[in-house]
């Protein structure tokens, strides 16, 4: 594996770990399966990890051609999405869950609705900042199927983590307490801010060599 290959790989590690955020989902986790047993517990948390990893996965392999059709260029998109991410990092930094992945709805749900699917998989753990982080990542990739198939194995690989992070949940907030939690996510607020800036550094820089190249 060459330095690059690896560069991308950790950048796109951290980016989606930040954004997928599980220390953030735990809480809202133990709220939600709080009357459930354990094995009904680890099946929720089963399926809504592995619903999660599957639009994940959908927008990786689909994002490119889906710009393509649009007639969206890498640049814009680079730009449009380092924006969206600067904002939802801002909550963050506040110790808040990441604006863009945040449920529009009250999170504890009505009875009978599959709280796997809705809030846990979708916007909790794959809500819009994970898409547009993957959409982003895809077009950094293009066509090269090393760098997919890496983004689809760091993909797995963050969910495998979360599902760790989930799994203990309840004993980890005990642990940590939720002043620590909110320092943690302060921290992970910058991260993402400063990756989002550069997503649009790089947007503008290429644009501008583009241009350069067709004048």
């Amino acid at each position: 594996m060459d330095e690059s290959l690896l560069q991308f790989g950790l950048k796109a590690l951290v980016t989606l770990f930040v954004v997928v955020d599980p220390l953030g989902v735990a809480p809202s986790f133990v709220a939600l399966t709080g009357e459930m047993g354990v094995l009904e517990r680890r099946k929720t948390l089963a399926r809504a990890l592995f619903i999660a990893f599957g639009v994940t996965l959908f927008f990786l392999l689909g994002g490119h051609a889906l710009l393509s059709y649009l007639g969206v260029t890498v640049y814009a998109f680079a730009i449009s999405g380092g924006i969206l991410l600067f904002i939802a990092s801002l909550p963050m930094l506040f110790g808040q869950r990441p604006g863009l992945q945040s449920p529009e709805r009250d999170e504890k749900g009505a009875i009978g609705e599959d709280i796997a699917i809705f809030p846990l998989a979708i916007p909790l753990l794959s809500g819009p900042g994970t898409i547009t982080t993957i959409l982003l990542l895809a077009n950094q990739a293009g066509a090269n199927l090393t760098r997919i198939g890496t983004l689809a194995l760091v993909s797995a690989g963050v969910y495998l983590i979360s599902w760790c992070v989930l799994y203990g949940g309840e004993r980890l907030m005990a642990r940590l307490g939720e002043g620590k939690v909110r320092i943690i996510t302060r921290v992970l607020g910058i991260v993402l801010a400063a990756l989002a800036v550069q997503y649009v550094l790089n947007g503008v820089g290429g644009y501008y060599e583009w241009l350069t190249q067709r004048s």
